[in-house]
């Protein structure tokens, strides 16, 4: 028997409890892993309060993510004892996930744990800093350089948006970090590499298509009318980089940015990205962020605590990155 925070669903309300399970309740996959960490990211917090459509099946194991022991396996590239890491691929959504001490899944969505990387560590970094690293690359890809000017992070308090500021910084760009709570945030911002921490305000009412150009490139991790903003201040042959809809999934923008200043709108998903590029993104992860980062940008819980901590993260009053030590106790 193992123990797992399980979802389920009474007259349309989501219900989260920490649940014995068997070995024999688990779903089909070809290896099966010991958990020791998974971390709380936003899109968990919207399945276990159900506040987001993102379970599609109940009951469910929450848990977009998890680092753990390959128990038993089926599959050619992994043996019992390794240490592996899975972000993604639809777990905790469709196929149960990580919130749990015992998990089982296709092997082809797990990749070695990183070298130089501690299984705490790698949740430290979980989906949300997998995306920040990949949101970063393709703002190089886009042409942005350090030379040209500041990058904008918006949502910056946040998982995606915080390693997003550290690792902009580490690669030599000027950072403008753009938060809700700017008493509580912006020193911590500025500790992580943040040149200047900017209100959410400022950028949250509707603006001009095209206004004053400001800045070389952007990480979104809010979207709609923030995003719209973002992109009427990018400078010419810019690119802003989306990877999330905590403000919204719409859009209420122009073409203007576009045809006028050649702006480009990169989209990042890290949930299907492929086995390459996650592989290159864990190694960069693992060069890039200093160790400052996982003393200031984290903190651990229970896997008790986790209903509590999935409001808190829906309301905004999450920062950083949150950890789930699966084996602590309340």
């Amino acid at each position: 028997m193992f123990n797992a925070l399980v979802l389920e669903q009474h007259e349309k309300q989501t219900r989260a409890n920490i649940t014995a399970l068997a070995e024999s309740d688990l779903p089909d996959g070809n290896v099966t892993v010991d958990i020791d960490y998974s971390s709380l990211n936003y899109k968990d917090g919207l399945a276990i309060t159900g506040k987001g459509k993102i379970v599609r099946q109940f009951p469910m194991v929450p848990g977009i993510d998890f680092a753990g022991t390959v128990a038993d396996s089926q599959h050619p590239d992994y043996q019992p004892g390794d240490k592996v890491v899975l972000t993604g691929w639809g777990v905790g959504e469709g196929h149960w996930g990580g919130m749990a001490e015992k998990a089982r899944v296709n092997g082809d969505w797990l990749v070695p744990l990183a070298e130089g990387l501690t299984e705490q560590q790698a949740m430290m970094v979980g989906t949300a800093g997998l995306t920040a690293m990949l949101c970063v690359q393709a703002l190089i890809d886009g042409g942005v350089k350090p030379e040209d000017g500041k990058v904008l992070v918006t949502g910056a308090s946040g998982g995606v948006g915080s390693v997003a500021v550290t690792l902009l910084h580490a690669l030599g760009y000027r950072v403008s970090a753009v938060t809700g709570r700017l008493d509580a945030n912006q020193t911590w911002l500025e500790q992580l590499g943040a040149d200047d921490v900017l209100p959410r305000d400022a950028f949250s009412a509707p603006g001009r298509p095209l206004d004053k150009q400001h800045w070389a490139g952007a990480v979104d991790t809010v979207g709609s009318q923030m995003l719209a903003n973002v992109l009427s201040q990018i400078q010419y042959g810019g690119t802003v980089v989306a990877c999330g809809l905590a403000g919204g999934f719409d859009l209420p923008a122009t073409v203007m940015p576009f045809i006028l200043r050649n702006v480009r709108l990169q989209g990042v998903d890290s949930v299907s990205c492929p086995r390459p590029q996650r592989l290159a993104a864990w190694q960069s992860l693992t060069k890039l962020l200093p160790a400052r980062y996982f003393e200031q940008a984290c903190h651990t819980i229970a896997l008790a605590q986790t209903p509590a901590y999935a409001d808190k993260i829906i309301n905004g009053e999450i920062k950083g990155r949150v950890v789930i030590d699966i084996t602590k106790q309340d």
